[in-house]
């Protein structure tokens, strides 16, 4: 981490955290992949902190073209979602529910599949410009999605209600006729 983010602030992360309660958030990358055993270290460090609340993972996500030292391959990226489906047993404050890890194995193809694209709008630092099609801008590479946001909502929209309708079903019906009023509206 500290090599990643020159100059050093893992030890000012530290202490900035010192006395406070926070949520632990690592965007697995391909680096991160090539130790075997990294997100196990990862989690048991945190998971000794007295600071970490809860312990989430997200996948690098690279943009449409973008062929970065960053960018999981295939094989890497199922490798880290067996090691994160495993840690729950292990350490308690990692969120990884089968539902979420499900969500990064079968992300939205593309935004206009993406619940989370979708119900959100994402500003930037400067709190004027808005950042789309998502939170992560650009061309996002969807269908290599690992935005902890994106996979949460894609696990419930597969849920289905008394075993018949799936929420995103329901989620998409709504959305439509949302747009239809609004264009009723305007006109």
């Amino acid at each position: 981490h500290n090599r990643r983010r020159a100059p050093a602030t893992y030890d000012r992360i530290l202490q900035n955290i010192a006395g406070h309660q926070v949520i632990v958030h690592c965007t697995i990358t391909r680096q991160l992949m090539q130790r075997d055993g990294y997100l196990r270290d990862f989690a048991a460090y945190w998971s000794e902190r007295p600071e970490a609340r809860k312990i989430w993972f997200s996948l690098f996500t690279p943009q449409s073209g973008q062929h970065s030292e960053e960018r999981l391959m295939p094989l890497e990226r199922d490798r880290a979602l067996r090691d994160m489906a495993g840690l729950p047993a292990l350490f308690p404050k990692v969120y990884a529910s089968s539902a979420l890890v499900d969500g990064y194995a079968h992300p939205p193809e593309h935004p206009a599949q993406c619940i989370f694209a979708n119900v959100t709008t994402c500003i930037s630092a400067d709190m004027k410009t808005e950042i789309s099609p998502c939170e992560l801008g650009g061309t996002p590479e969807c269908r290599e999605c690992g935005c902890i946001a994106s996979a949460g909502f894609a696990a419930i929209a597969r849920y289905r209600l008394a075993g018949l309708v799936r929420v995103g079903d329901i989620f998409q019906l709504s959305s439509r006729i949302g747009n239809a009023r609004r264009r009723h509206r305007a006109t």
